[in-house]
């Protein structure tokens, strides 16, 4: 037997106050007078043997009902771990502590309950026995430790942006197994069991060798308002203009009582708010306006001011004025009117259109480069398009309407193995939008379900060998490109298979056009706005031409500097800021001998949707002999999770309750020793 709060027992000195109580009465004699002293003689002998015997009684009562109410406090148990042989088996613990965990339950988070319960299994395991701590952070340790140590990472667990579903969890756990050399594991899973993280059946063949234990550590239903996503309305932040902010945000849960504000915060200062209406389904889609003064790094911050569920109330978005992109435009007959309207609508641009003729030598200041009607690509064109790309720029080719398509693939030639095959006259829908697309997941938060895909009127036929890495953009049904992206080395070069008129189709006038055009321009240079999810391994692109140990890429904030993971991807680096930092807030980005990026990361959204598996229905589908789910109440007490825990401390309770009735009885039925 083992006791939960063994300190308790101290109370038992309280024991000796019956017996001094019974001391103390046994020394006081009261006289009576009574005329006839042969009679008095009888009367005290007979009331003082049966007054010793009723009043052993009565001690006893009392000295029973203080020793159960004692041993009710102080929680005692049977503890079965000795009988287990988890010798040859390994205790792994995981205690999940994201974000959805920070959720109350009275004064107390999910997380000080989950803790509180795996620091009791720990605290009361079998002596020898050794843990392994697993969260959704790297494991504490990679190799087993003794009770005390991981009793002490338990307690010191704190929330973190990083998320683990219960597969990565259980592919942990048997790599832990298969370091150890031991013949299993006993997996003790502490979680809230978020439906976005754990599914409906176990995958059976990566449980092996795993006991998993089921410990729900839940929350009632609770009312949480979160920002879901904010981007620009055009991918450009412009000064002394009005910006406009399109703001995502969703309910979960119970419907809110009170009028929630949002609040749009640019340095600092207060630039708009709006009060939220939430529809049918629950989200809420706000524009909110601001301006900005100058081409500096601007901390774009949006809060709401939802009490109830905190870490997810906040999004940042860093973005500086773009006033360094160039656009090159080489026209082959008329300037292009739907690429000058793109560029010219908004400042961040420097526009120069020049003829294909007299196109330039040098075309490294320029981050993009647009081949506007061409019909043919000559020698010293095709040498400028390569050049152009070995140092990491974008093109962009607009070809002309023309049936001598060969003087096109002699130039394309000197760039790769990408060659105009056949002109197809039909007017054909694009049916396939590549959202996977460097032009697309960075550019739209989600396409509108119900877009038009562009017409062309005819297209090229456009083929490509293997080292030229093409990737379609926008496709026809029968797998024709209609925008292509090519890497045939460090540059991006894409290549339309019509004009850019409204003659060869609708692609100029579409929803595609000059969104598509800004990301291309905006790809051979550093992005000017960032808002970084942590821990979705999303890269920063730098532009970098000298990339070496000197000039590392180095992550600063206030008491932080970190080299963040970075590799090289054609004329610059990919950094992952996202693996180095998982706290949300504005990092700057720099090498030594490189100018400051400003980045935002935000914390992921999955964590904000606070929907719980039914763990009645859970325990029917995860079932089986390595699957169990020890009982637990719905706030978290453990009962059963350790392998034998018993409470008795409602049967001590019981038990003096009935002493305390058997006390009060006696008092009833003898009165005269309620003195006693």
């Amino acid at each position: 037997m083992s006791f939960l709060y063994p300190l308790f027992l101290t109370a038992g000195a309280a024991l000796a106050i019956p017996v001094l109580i019974h001391l103390f009465n046994l020394r006081k004699y009261k006289v009576v007078l009574f005329p006839h002293t042969r009679f008095l003689k009888n009367i005290q002998l007979n009331s003082r043997k049966q007054s010793q015997v009723r009043y052993k009684a009565l001690l006893a009562m009392r000295l029973l009902f203080l020793a159960f109410l004692i041993l009710a406090f102080a929680q005692p148990f049977f503890n079965n771990n000795n009988k287990q042989n988890t010798g040859n088996k390994l205790q792994l613990i995981y205690v999940d502590n994201s974000w959805s965990m920070s959720v109350k339950k009275g004064a107390r988070t999910m997380l000080d309950l989950a803790k509180e319960n795996a620091a009791r299994q720990i605290k009361y395991a079998a002596p020898g026995t050794r843990f392994l701590l697993l969260t959704n952070d790297k494991p504490t340790s990679y190799r087993s430790e003794p009770a005390d140590k991981v009793f002490a990472q338990v307690n010191a667990l704190d929330f973190t942006s990083a998320t683990k579903t219960v597969a990565q969890v259980v592919a942990v756990a048997q790599s832990m197994v298969q370091n150890e050399g031991v013949a299993g594991g006993d997996l003790y899973y502490y979680s809230d069991f978020q439906e976005s993280s754990f599914p409906i059946q176990p995958d059976k063949a990566l449980m092996k060798n795993i006991t998993f234990y089921g410990l729900p550590v839940q929350a009632e239903e609770v009312q949480d308002v979160y920002i879901d996503t904010a981007y620009l309305a055009i991918p450009v932040l412009q000064t002394g203009k009005n910006n406009n902010l399109v703001v995502h945000t969703r309910l979960g849960g119970k419907q809110v009582k009170e009028a929630v504000v949002l609040q749009l915060m640019v340095n600092g200062q207060v630039k708009s708010a709006a009060t939220l209406n939430f529809t049918d389904k629950k989200e809420s889609i706000d524009t909110l306006s601001f301006q900005v003064n100058d081409a500096n790094w601007q901390q774009v911050q949006l809060t709401l001011n939802d009490a109830v569920v905190k870490f997810d109330d906040t999004f940042r978005i860093s973005a500086r004025s773009s006033s360094n992109l160039a656009i090159l435009v080489l026209n082959e007959g008329q300037p292009n009117p739907y690429l000058q309207a793109a560029f010219r609508a908004y400042n961040g641009f420097r526009l120069n259109q020049l003829d294909a003729i007299t196109a330039p030598k040098e075309w490294n200041n320029y981050n993009l480069v647009i081949l506007n009607g061409i019909t043919r690509i000559d020698e010293n064109l095709g040498k400028g398009i390569n050049e152009a790309l070995q140092q990491g720029q974008s093109i962009c080719i607009f070809p002309g309407k023309t049936a001598n398509f060969a003087a096109i693939n002699d130039g394309l030639k000197q760039v790769g193995d990408i060659h105009i095959s056949a002109l197809d006259s039909a007017s054909q829908t694009a049916s396939n939008l590549q959202q996977g697309s460097a032009l697309v997941k960075d550019l739209f938060e989600k396409i509108p379900d119900n877009v038009q895909l562009p017409v062309a009127n005819w297209h090229y036929s456009i083929s490509a060998g293997l080292n030229a890495n093409q990737q379609s953009v926008l496709s026809f049904r029968n797998g024709d490109p209609l925008l292509a992206r090519y890497t045939p080395s460090r540059g991006q070069l894409y290549i339309c298979a019509t004009s850019a008129d409204l003659s060869a189709g609708n692609f100029p006038g579409s929803y595609f056009f000059a969104p598509f055009l800004y990301q291309m321009a905006m790809q051979s240079s550093s992005s000017n706005i960032y808002a970084v999810t942590a821990g979705a391994q999303q890269p920063i692109f730098l532009p970098m031409t000298n990339v070496s140990e000197r000039n590392t890429m180095h992550l600063y904030a206030a008491g932080i500097d970190v080299i963040p993971p970075q590799r090289p991807n054609g004329a610059g680096l990919d950094v992952f800021v996202d693996q180095a930092v998982q706290q949300s807030g504005f990092y700057e980005l720099a090498a030594p001998t490189g100018d400051t990026t400003l980045v935002a990361v935000n914390q992921d959204k999955v964590e904000s949707q606070l929907a719980y598996k039914d763990i009645g229905a859970l325990k029917k589908e995860w079932s089986g002999d390595n699957i169990k789910w020890p009982d637990m109440t719905r706030g978290g007490n453990l009962k059963d999770a350790s392998g034998g825990e018993f409470p008795l401390w409602k049967v001590c309770v019981i038990l003096a309750l009935i002493m305390l009735g058997v006390e009060t009885w006696l008092l009833a039925r003898l009165p005269k020793v309620a003195g006693a």
